[in-house]
């Protein structure tokens, strides 16, 4: 029986795929077996060689999705340079804290058009592309521990992760009949850049690891197994989930 986990032949888009979590999706994918297509505001030049050297092809893709204007690039370039795209994994996200009370409109507004506007867009252009040409496809988002929690001082970060779970569901409802599987990932607490004020302030670093029944942060390399297992025909038959990895932190 073939290896129902192995990305062969996949060509992978990975959105935020230059550090953290995205870069540990990126390699995972890549051990699978799955070209890696990279896409960030800064060249993903470290994660790129990390995948050349695992024997995959692997590109860098510039760009920022603060806007809808790179959407149509990165599908044309992601397949002129590695072919069409197979695993689309929305990754690429912001944060900004403040109190609700002093929460600005421009940081509403960044931070949903990244977190939440962009992955609609850029999930709805990979797809037509997959059913123009007739291919299965795999959609994977990132979602967070605030799609399930209200959390503190984020509220347009909280917005759009619960935004992402339930437009993953509809992602599910309308594209399963085309052969795509449109899932997502909530990562608990992770040692990242979005968490560096978090892991930098000991009493809430301290609450934090007081609950994750684990007892550490995730590391990016935590992230993988999810992201190979919901990008292979090992998930042909999961649809609208959100997989929590989290080190026990919802069970808590």
């Amino acid at each position: 029986m073939a290896n129902p986990f192995s990305l062969q032949g996949k060509v992978a888009v990975v959105t935020g795929g230059n550090t953290g979590i995205g870069q540990g999706i990126a390699l995972a994918l890549a051990d699978a077996g799955a070209s890696i297509a990279s896409v960030a505001r800064r060249p993903s030049d470290e994660t790129v060689g990390q995948c050349l050297a695992k024997g995959v092809k692997a590109i860098s893709i510039q760009a920022d999705l603060g806007s809808m204007e790179p959407i149509e690039r990165i599908v044309s370039e992601a397949t002129a340079g590695l072919g069409p795209i197979d695993i689309l994994v929305n990754n690429a996200g912001i944060i900004r804290r403040a109190d609700a009370v002093d929460f600005t409109e421009e940081d509403w507004d960044d931070v949903m058009n990244v977190n939440l506007k962009s992955v609609f867009f850029l999930s709805q252009a990979v797809v037509r592309d997959m059913i123009a040409g007739g291919r299965r496809g795999k959609i994977i988002n990132t979602a967070s521990m605030l799609s399930y929690q209200g959390g503190i001082r984020v509220p347009s970060y909280t917005a759009s992760k619960s935004g992402v779970a339930g437009l993953t569901k509809l992602m599910a409802n309308e594209w399963a009949k085309h052969g795509v599987n449109a899932n997502a990932i909530a990562p608990g607490y992770f040692a990242t850049d979005n968490t560096q004020a978090l892991q930098d302030d000991p009493v809430r670093s301290k609450e934090i690891l007081g609950r994750i029944p684990a007892g550490r942060w995730g590391q990016p390399s935590d992230i993988g197994g999810a992201a190979v297992f919901l990008s292979s025909a090992a998930s042909d038959y999961v649809q609208g989930i959100t997989l929590p990895v989290d080190g026990g932190w919802l069970a808590r």
